[in-house]
C-alpha cells in the first residue's frame, strides 16, 4: 500500500537512520542513487530497499523517475537527512487507513547546532505523501509540487537533520546560491540592484521577526543571518552570469 522514495548521494552516515524510521510502516524502499561513492548502496541494501541508479539530473526528475519506479498506490518521498518522528509515524498509519486526501503535507523541524529549531524554519510544511500519479515535481532546488485539488496535513514532526557543522551549512548555501542563480537566468529573470540590496534585509526581518526566529536565540539569528547571505549571494551569482555571457558575445 506504501512506497517511501529516497535519493540519495553519499549519505553513509544517514541512510540507516531514515530507511529505519519507515520500517513496519512502509510496503516497499526504493532508494534513487546518483552515485554514491561510500557505503550507502551497501547500507541500504542490507537494510531491505531495492536501489536504483540514477545520473543526477536536478532534485525534482530524479523524484519523478523514482516515483515512477514505485509500486504501491501511495508514495511517502523522504530525504536521507530525514527520519519520521512517533507520531508522524502513527499519523500515516491511521490516516491511511481511511484516507481524506490525495494528497498530505507534512511538517519538517530541522535540528540545528544541537537542538531541534522551534522558530524561523518552522513549522515548514511540504507535500510529501500522496497517491501515485496525483504529484509531478518541478523546480531547480526547492522542488515544488504540482497537482490538483485540497490537501491534507497530518499530525507529528518530519526530523531533518541538514547541516553537520557551520562550515558544511555555508558550503550548501553557496552551492544552493549558485543553483538558483542559473535557474533564475534559465527562466529569463534579470539581476536588479534593488534586489540584491533589499531582498536579503526583508529575508531576515521575515525569519527573525514575523517568523519569531529570535525566540530561538543565537540558532534563529543564525538562521536568519544565513538566509539572507543566502538571497545576496543567488542575486550576485545572477549578476556574474550575465557578466560571462556578454563576455561570450563579444567574443
Amino acid at each position: 500500500m506504501l512506497s517511501v522514495l529516497i535519493r540519495t548521494k553519499n549519505e553513509e552516515k544517514n541512510i540507516e537512520r531514515a530507511i529505519k524510521s519507515v520500517q513496519g510502516l512502509a510496503d516497499e524502499i526504493i532508494v534513487v542513487d546518483s552515485g554514491s561513492t561510500d557505503k550507502t548502496v551497501e547500507i541500504a541494501k542490507n537494510l531491505g530497499a531495492k536501489v536504483f541508479f540514477k545520473e543526477w539530473e536536478g532534485y525534482a526528475n530524479q523524484l519523478n523517475y523514482g516515483i515512477s519506479l514505485c509500486s504501491h498506490e501511495w508514495i511517502l518521498v523522504l530525504d536521507a537527512d530525514e527520519e519520521l518522528s512517533e507520531e508522524l509515524r502513527e499519523s500515516i498509519r491511521r490516516e491511511l487507513k481511511n484516507p481524506k486526501y490525495e494528497v498530505y503535507q507534512l511538517c519538517r523541524r530541522t535540528y540545528y547546532l544541537g537542538r531541534f529549531l522551534k522558530h524561523g524554519w518552522y513549522p515548514e510544511w511540504r507535500i510529501r505523501l500522496f497517491k501515485k500519479g496525483k504529484v509531478l515535481f518541478e523546480g531547480a532546488l526547492h522542488e515544488k509540487a504540482i497537482f490538483e485539488g485540497k490537501k491534507g496535513k497530518l499530525r507529528g514532526d518530519l526530523y531533518h537533520y541538514s547541516f553537520k557543522s557551520l562550515e558544511d551549512h555555508y558550503q550548501k548555501t553557496i552551492k544552493y546560491a549558485k543553483i538558483m542563480a542559473q535557474d533564475m537566468k534559465s527562466r529569463g529573470k534579470k539581476f536588479n540592484l534593488l534586489n540584491l540590496i533589499f531582498n536579503p534585509i526583508w529575508h531576515f526581518i521575515k525569519v527573525y521577526f514575523f517568523k519569531l526566529g529570535f525566540l530561538d536565540g543565537i540558532r534563529g539569528f543564525f538562521i536568519a543571518m544565513s538566509g539572507a547571505f543566502y538571497v545576496f549571494l543567488k542575486y550576485k551569482f545572477l549578476y556574474e552570469l550575465e557578466l560571462k555571457e556578454k563576455k561570450e558575445k563579444l567574443w
